[in-house]
């Protein structure tokens, strides 16, 4: 990629035209946050029921937007690729995942950068969010818009890369959030800070070059994959050795300098179980193979098998015979207090579980009962009472369950319940003297 510019870099007014490409739980927040901050947004999708849905004044994100702000906002919802010429900047936003062996997948990056080339006007700014292996912006996007427009990058239009940073199920939005801005060229990265500036109050970081920019976002995440690959490491190891994880834990961090961030869990969404992948695939392409990150992702990925192992133990314990056990799975999402279900790895422990023949049912006050059960392959209880049932897993820590009495449950549950509980909500001593065979990670 030219870091020169042989255009006149264009007078940015302070009201500029910002064109999203991609609706999702990415390009959808960022176009409200734009529009909250008076610019001109134009919402792209190709998706017409979604665009439908949104001019309708729906947030299609789950609640995570409300439908107020979508109905009060006056961005341009649309499937009209034409708007796309009217746009200063032109913000790519759209999924990039992995197939079942770990790969990239950058289609849709690809699919958008044509788009965009096609409708392109000469000097517009086009910046990718989408997680993507450094090198990707330069290799994929960037060809793809040049075939398409028979523009020239650099003399025709920029290129940027900021990668979306907002964790779901917090409150940091992205206001909040420091940003991260990649560019070639000096003019192009001092101009796109300009331009996130007037969305994000926590500050915008310039990085050096698009490819650093690039390599931070998969970092972030590949060293949480890291850390928290330890945790589920020692959890297996501690099981082995009858030590209560947490009990370790809570020791080893009275020490000062102990890192006591990271606890055993089920990895899932859209980041730390993909990112890795994307790092890992570029290095070995430069024939270097990252071992420990690769081991990590095993690791991780290995835990809803154990966790069902758990499970299965705790039924023998209480002398319960698998086919004859029904359990409930208390949590479905992939996180708490969000109402994903698409990268919830609890789906590994319930298809293991049924692979022994255990009923599981399931429950979740987050997310759409029939999105579960099709997506789960079980039935959806529609409240929390437990008659009938020989135990529960507590899935996902959401705030809804902080009413869960472990003497009232261990009540209504059939005689020697079982109580797996993943987050480590409970404390052990008493989910067993009230009767539970309690498991936890």
């Amino acid at each position: 990629m030219s870091s020169v510019k042989n255009i006149a870099e264009p007078e940015r007014p302070q009201t500029a035209t910002v064109s999203v490409v991609g609706m999702g739980y990415v390009g959808l927040p960022l176009a409200v946050a734009f529009d909250e901050a008076d610019q001109n947004v134009i919402g792209f999708d190709i998706d017409q029921s979604k665009i439908d849905t949104l001019n309708d004044g729906i947030d299609t994100t789950d609640g995570d937007i409300g439908d107020d702000r979508i109905e009060d906002s006056e961005i341009q919802f649309t499937s009209d690729a034409a708007t796309i010429g009217d746009a200063d900047y032109a913000i790519v936003a759209v999924p990039t995942p992995v197939d079942g062996q770990g790969t990239p997948n950058l289609d849709f990056v690809e699919s958008a950068g044509e788009t965009v080339g096609e409708q392109i006007s000469p000097g517009t700014t086009v910046v990718l969010e989408s997680t993507v292996y450094p090198g990707a912006t330069e290799e994929v996007l960037v060809p793809a818009i040049e075939r398409v427009s028979g523009y020239t990058e650099g003399k025709d239009f920029h290129v940027g890369y900021s990668p979306e940073r907002v964790v779901p199920g917090t409150d940091r939005t992205i206001s909040d959030v420091v940003k991260i801005v990649g560019a070639n060229d000096e003019d192009v990265r001092d101009d796109l800070t300009d331009l996130y500036e007037r969305v994000v109050a926590a500050g915008v970081y310039p990085a050096p070059d698009v490819k650093t920019a690039e390599a931070a976002k998969v970092v972030e995440n590949t060293q949480r994959d890291l850390n928290i690959a330890l945790m589920n490491e020692l959890s297996v190891a501690f099981e082995h050795i009858d030590l209560d994880t947490d009990e370790v834990l809570d020791a080893a961090a009275t020490k000062w300098n102990f890192h006591d961030g990271y606890r055993p869990g089920l990895v899932g969404g859209h980041c730390i179980p993909v990112d890795p992948n994307y790092l890992s695939y570029r290095t070995e392409q430069e024939g270097f193979s990252p071992d420990l990150i690769k081991q990590a992702r095993e690791t991780n990925e290995h835990m809803p098998s154990h966790t069902a192992q758990l499970t299965l133990k705790a039924l023998n314990k209480s002398g319960k015979v698998p086919r004859q056990s029904r359990l409930l799975v208390m949590g479905l999402t992939y996180k708490p207090n969000v109402a994903d279900i698409r990268t919830s790895q609890i789906n590994g422990v319930i298809e293991e579980l049924q692979s022994y023949d255990v009923d599981v049912v399931g429950h979740d006050p987050h997310a759409d009962d029939e999105m579960m059960a099709e997506a789960f392959d079980i039935d959806i209880a529609d409240d929390l009472a437990l008659e009938d049932y020989d135990g529960v897993i507590l899935g996902t820590n959401h705030d809804a369950y902080d009413d869960f009495d472990l003497k009232d449950a261990s009540e209504e549950l059939n005689d020697d319940p079982v109580l797996v509980d993943v987050p480590g909500r409970f404390d052990s001593t008493a989910a067993e003297s009230h009767g539970f065979a309690y498991k936890r990670l």
